[in-house]
């Protein structure tokens, strides 16, 4: 669940006045470039680079699949140029370990562009706040106090009862056989679960409207877009004309308002609207007002504080649960056999039972194969983000202090040196194995390693078991119009979480037991 600064190029190009400006520019200042000596420094490999621009013209909207494609020319890991900005660039299990282990606190800053600034709260939240006391303060109340494996089971019965939801909204499009946008359902599940975990009740009611599914969608959107002058200094003037940083403003102020106004409610009053078994369960923000009033872990904190965890929850969990989801079941479709087999290994364990209980899923290794697989093959973040925070040496090549350095999860993940047949979807290959997604294995690193690993594994993978559970136990699939699996496409939308560039669309049987 670790967020970063998507480069989406193509956006730029879009904009019929800037390919002139940065033509002038270029012929401008190619006369001033200056080509300055690195003394004995050992710098990787790097692609010859535009004055101005540097790589970024050898990038497209899907950054990870460009960079895959350079670290096939160049080799595992190099040194880009994001317009005046160096970058080291990692694409190997070797240099990822070398970053998020071996040198792990050299690496414990992530990059904070002016853009997360303004919109998580100054960076007062966990997942990009500096490293330091503050941090590490704040990550160990969010493990010990949010999302330690207690706090996790104990919000079993909200899963469970979004996906009974979920489940009923499948069975009816059985009746009518229309097809479903399973995308959309997924978002609108985790949705749920999240608010329904974090503040005790949704916020899709009369009262709110859209406002939040919308706010959340800005939200992430903007987190992941390049604000121009922060690679390309000259540029930094196009941000205000563009209207770039009045919507970064906007979206931040609408986003303190509408948390501002949930904490409000609960100091107030509790939980407003929930009900009562609802009000009975203590919820993340439950817990972080206690921390705030009786100051239990030793250090204050105040309002922003809790908004910026809230919005790491928010944020973190419900796009990227969503974007496995609507993976799996790509896969599972394209692939008949690997559908069929998950669903016997699921149905003989459950024998008929609706209700499918944490036991029953530690039961299902194939399962457990199918999810592991998907994170591999369309990991929800490509990116991990880093910051040297003194010169160092890594693979050999110097690396100077302040260097952003990108993993590149997604191209780790298909990398023939540590995988078989890596663009081949294969839960097999997980079977009788001991790797895991957990940040020992860097071979498979969908939620980051080292010390700032994303907390919410937990959380996120009791959502994902539980959903394709029911969904293969309950329901046989197929597409619309007699389309074969095969040709249900893999395109790519680019953002934070990489999702499916066109919805997902599929119909259901219901299976009777």
């Amino acid at each position: 669940m670790v967020i970063f600064q998507q480069i989406q190029y193509d956006e730029m190009l879009l904009n019929p006045f800037l390919p002139l400006l940065i033509s002038l520019l270029l012929v401008y200042f190619a006369t001033k470039w200056i080509y300055k000596p690195c003394g004995n420094k050992r710098l990787p490999p790097s692609p010859p680079k535009l004055p101005i621009l540097g790589n970024l013209h050898q990038l497209s909207a899907l950054t990870h699949r460009s960079l895959q494609w350079l670290g096939r020319k160049y080799g595992p890991v190099l040194l880009l140029h994001f317009g005046s900005k160096p970058v080291f660039i990692v694409q190997s299990a070797d240099a990822a370990m070398q970053i998020m282990k071996i040198n792990d606190l050299m690496f414990a800053d992530k990059p904070i562009s002016r853009t997360i600034d303004k919109l998580f709260f100054n960076s007062k939240d966990i997942i990009v706040a500096p490293y330091g006391e503050y941090w590490r303060k704040m990550k160990s109340m969010c493990v010990l106090q949010l999302l330690n494996a207690k706090r996790v089971q104990s919000f079993h019965s909200i899963r469970e009862e979004e996906t009974s939801l979920l489940m009923e909204r499948i069975k009816s499009s059985t009746l009518s056989c229309s097809p479903l946008n399973l995308s959309e359902l997924f978002l609108s599940l985790t949705s749920n679960v999240i608010c329904r975990s974090a503040f005790g009740r949704k916020y899709t009611d009369v009262k709110f409207g859209d406002k939040f599914p919308m706010l959340l969608k800005e939200l992430l959107q903007l987190s992941g877009s390049l604000r121009i002058g922060e690679f390309i200094p000259y540029l930094t003037w196009f941000d205000r004309v563009s209207g770039f940083d009045a919507k970064v403003d906007r979206v931040a102020k609408e986003f303190d308002e509408f948390l501002e106004i949930i904490i409000q409610e609960h100091m107030n009053t509790g939980q407003e609207n929930g009900d009562s078994e609802e009000k009975c369960r203590e919820n993340f923000l439950d817990i972080l007002l206690k921390i705030y009033k009786e100051n239990v872990t030793g250090f204050p904190i105040d309002k922003n504080n809790m908004k910026g965890v809230l919005l790491d929850i928010l944020s973190g969990g419900t796009d990227t649960i969503s974007a496995t989801l609507e993976w799996a079941m790509t896969e599972l479709i394209r692939h008949p056999a690997i559908l069929k087999k998950l669903q016997m290994e699921v149905r003989e364990i459950l024998k008929g039972k609706q209700d499918i209980t944490h036991s029953d899923l530690e039961k299902m290794s194939y399962l457990n194969a199918v999810i592991k697989e998907t994170l591999r093959h369309h990991i929800p973040v490509p990116f991990i983000a880093r910051v040297a925070r003194d010169n160092i040496k890594i693979m050999g090549y110097d690396i100077a202090i302040g260097t952003m350095v990108l993993i590149n999860a997604w191209a780790i993940g298909r990398d023939p040196a540590s995988w078989i047949e890596p663009e081949k979807f294969i839960p097999e290959r997980f079977l009788n194995s001991s790797v895991d997604f957990k940040g020992h294995d860097f071979g498979l690193i969908p939620f980051g390693a080292g010390r700032r690993r994303c907390p919410g594994v937990a959380f996120a993978m009791a959502s994902v078991e539980l959903v394709l559970a029911n969904l293969v136990q309950k329901f046989d699939w197929y597409l619309p119009d007699g389309s074969r699996g095969e040709e249900l496409d893999v395109l790519e939308h680019p953002g934070i979480s990489i999702h499916r560039k066109n919805p997902i669309f599929a119909m259901a049987t219901h299976c009777y037991f």
